[in-house]
């Protein structure tokens, strides 16, 4: 995968309000509707089926893409391509990361990383979850926005804190295994107050009341609704807190630290 649109690329030297600036023009030409080429009921982890042959009804391709850093202020990122559960190629790249983390700047410091781990795979996903969130963002463009905005590539945004927005209902401190609650707009968002940006959803839960798992916060990145985003991560975390695709990712991206060291 290319840049479609290069001048969306991260560009780390730009100033504060310059980044913001083309964050807005991110989150214009960014689309929070389906425009797949699959619905979510073929999105599967079932290993079983990798045992058919391949037909144009066969599971789509998602890939995951995580990151880890190295101590010279360096990211590694690393993606994941799996059909069906099964990884069918994986690849690693490293970038510097031009600025510290700032909070609604995550892209401008991780960006450059995730897209050269995504341009070096040779298989074209049919949609990329992102370690980070898409519409849930000051200005409707996080990470996975930028990323998916910037490729023209559906991509879902999936994070473990809530960076800005409201919860439709108050989030109790255990939801129940499935539970979903949206995630609106309010002030401190540019979308209209009320719009729904995503969802809490909580992917896997203890037995036991005693602990308990905090939600996964999933929102549209690109060419896909908050509603299909959280059918799509429902499908793919496999009894696991994380999807499966980001999992093996944040795996690998860790193991291939020693690479770049």
């Amino acid at each position: 995968m290319e840049p479609v649109y290069p001048e969306f690329v991260p560009d780390g030297s730009l100033a504060r309000g310059e980044m913001e600036a083309l964050q807005d023009d991110i989150a214009e030409a960014a689309v929070f509707e389906d425009d797949l080429d699959f619905g979510p009921d073929r999105v599967t982890i079932d290993r079983d089926s990798d045992q058919r042959p391949l037909t144009d009804a066969d599971p789509p391709v998602i890939a995951g893409v995580d990151q880890a850093f190295l101590e010279d202020d360096r990211a590694v990122s690393a993606a994941v391509a799996l059909r069906a559960g099964e990884v069918i190629e994986t690849t690693t790249a490293v970038a510097e990361t031009a600025i510290p983390y700032i909070p609604g700047l995550l892209s401008f410091r991780e960006g450059n990383a995730v897209l050269a781990a995504l341009q070096a795979l040779s298989v074209t996903p049919d949609l990329t979850v992102v370690d980070g969130s898409g519409r849930i963002h000051f200005r409707q463009a996080g990470l996975a926005t930028h990323v998916g905005v910037t490729l023209d590539h559906p991509t879902i945004g999936v994070a473990k804190n809530l960076l800005c927005g409201t919860p439709r209902e108050p989030i109790p401190e255990r939801l129940a295994e499935g539970e979903r609650i949206p995630i609106e707009a309010d002030e401190g968002v540019t979308a209209p107050d009320g719009t729904v940006i995503g969802y809490a959803y909580q992917s896997r839960q203890y037995d036991s009341g005693s602990t308990s798992i905090n939600p996964l916060y999933v929102s549209p990145g690109h060419r896909i609704s908050a509603s299909t985003a959280v059918d799509v991560v429902a499908r793919t975390c496999g009894g696991y807190k994380l999807p499966e695709p980001t999992r093996l990712a944040d795996s690998l991206a860790d193991e291939a630290k020693g690479t770049f060291e």
